[in-house]
């Protein structure tokens, strides 16, 4: 029942892009190249750049190598760290990588999920700081995070994942084909649920008259990017700080359908990326109300 009420959602919604489509051509034909530019210019070129060099570090061996010579399983902290620099969804994808190539259990992956979930600082002081106009501000933001995710990952650290003790170093060539082929899809799926996502809520806002803070709910909750940019509409920057926060650590239906679709036909489950949001979420704002009350 619920998979059928799920299919007709889905179902209407095509539909009504469709007919939308058809009525307003050019509205529908602007915003995707828009935002295929925004994702082109800004999003891609970072992205699928650390997508290859970190699926490159696991296929090369570096975890065996790391693991091999340390004596403990790194791989925990290699997902944590890579995670924080490259950005959401990729710790989906790093915890999936690892788990394919054998490096960690599933109770570890499951895990992972649940403090993987990092802005790339570029966006954080990049443009979340010049919408706030205060590097002070973002900062808190961005420290936030960091906070709420280490406290989860401190708390859930998976210390019984696969230890491997052998190291060896494969083709580079293949390797590098496959790192390049599997990255490119994953942008791509990232691309699409996010232009789709995009399109709803640029769709809603344009034919159903909101209120500035309806506006900015409907356009964070489908489109993190797009509600982010939203907050400009909010006069006061504590409070544009906190929807910002809010939209960036909980994530949209967007990014979690990222997630989802990153996971799908895999053991890992979503549940344990959504606990870790809702967690996150709650530590960070705590985290970050703290933060302005002591600077």
């Amino acid at each position: 029942m619920k998979k059928t009420s799920k299919s007709i959602l889905l179902f209407v919604t095509l539909i009504t892009l469709l007919l939308l489509y058809l009525l307003n051509s050019g509205f529908i034909i602007n915003n995707v190249i828009e935002y295929s530019l925004l994702f082109l210019t800004k999003l891609f070129p970072v992205s699928f750049v650390f997508f290859i060099m970190a699926t490159l570090l696991i296929d090369l061996g570096l975890i065996e190598f790391l693991n091999q010579y340390l004596k403990i399983n790194v791989s925990n902290y290699y997902i944590l760290l890579i995670s924080m620099i490259s950005g959401f969804p990729s710790g989906a994808k790093y915890a999936l990588d690892l788990y394919n190539k054998g490096l960690i259990d599933l109770e570890t992956a499951n895990k992972s999920v649940m403090y993987s979930h990092f802005p790339n600082p570029l966006f954080i002081m990049g443009s979340v700081n010049y919408i706030l106009h205060d590097s002070l501000l973002a900062l808190k933001i961005l420290l936030a995070i960091w906070i709420s995710n280490l406290l989860i990952f401190l708390r859930n650290k998976n210390k019984s994942g696969v230890f491997i003790n052998s190291y060896t170093t494969p083709d580079s060539f293949s390797v590098l084909n496959k790192a390049i082929n599997n990255s490119f899809q994953t942008m791509m799926l990232i691309y699409g649920i996010s232009l789709f996502f995009y399109l709803i809520s640029t769709i809603i806002t344009k034919y159903i008259t909101l209120s500035p803070i309806t506006y900015i709910l409907v356009c964070g909750i489908f489109d993190l990017t797009n509600g982010v940019f939203a907050t400009t509409l909010i006069n006061s920057n504590i409070i544009r700080s906190i929807f910002i926060l809010i939209f960036i650590c909980f994530g949209s239906i967007s990014i979690h359908m990222q997630v989802k679709g990153i996971i799908t036909d895999s053991p890992i489950k979503y549940s344990y990326f959504l606990l870790g949001r809702l967690f996150g979420l709650i530590i960070s704002l705590i985290v970050f109300l703290v933060l302005n009350l002591l600077f």
